[in-house]
């Protein structure tokens, strides 16, 4: 079984590539910063992260990154339209109240949008609700139901929709097999564990 790290590391690879060295970056839910810091040191990005933890924000600051407590979207308020370059919402999008609130402000604030998220649709998580008639419980949920935090579940068909539905233009995207490590491109909501994608707005 892939350590953690190892599956991290995967997509933390793949959104650097997509960001310009230097740029402005803004990363929503940004957790303990292991993103943030991994742009800054790869891609000399100028960045800051939002997050309702805090102390991973507290986490944030320790390692030298600007980062701020409070809402996402009362933070994006604050700022005028394509003031960033680029805003990462990298396993973020599940736990929102409001996703799509969210997607448009980031698209108003940035000129791109990184999105990364567990494909809920993923053929194993199927199989276990079929067979079990429950939720797979594994390295990507790893806690049981009464145990874990809130979330929205969607699936590469589901997201692919709303986009086409929004004119969000998809420039780019990828997907990571179960194991975060390969990558598929084929049935994608069947085969994708983890979706990651590139946006901007038509």
């Amino acid at each position: 079984m892939p350590k953690s790290k190892d599956r991290r590391s995967v997509d933390m690879q793949i959104m650097r590539d997509w960001v310009d060295p230097k740029s402005r970056v803004l990363d929503l839910g940004c957790g303990h910063g292991v993103l943030l810091e991994y742009l800054k040191q790869t891609r000399e990005t100028e960045g800051v992260g939002v997050d309702l933890s805090s102390e991973k924000i507290h986490d944030c600051v320790k390692r030298g990154l600007s980062a701020y407590l409070g809402d996402m979207m009362e933070f994006m308020g604050s700022f005028p339209d394509n003031h960033f370059d680029r805003v990462i919402c990298s396993r973020t999008l599940q736990e929102l109240d409001n996703p799509s609130e969210v997607i448009m402000e980031a698209l108003r604030v940035s000129r791109c949008l990184t999105i990364g998220f567990v494909n809920f649709a993923y053929w194993r998580n199927r199989l276990s609700m079929l067979l079990n008639g429950r939720r797979l419980e594994n390295e990507v949920f790893p806690t049981p139901w009464s145990e874990s935090r809130r979330g929205n579940p969607l699936s590469v068909k589901q997201f692919e929709s709303y986009c086409e539905s929004e004119n969000i233009r998809i420039e780019q995207k990828v997907f990571l097999r179960g194991d975060w490590k390969r990558k598929t491109t084929h049935i994608p909501n069947w085969l994708c564990g983890y979706a990651i994608y590139d946006l901007s707005a038509s």
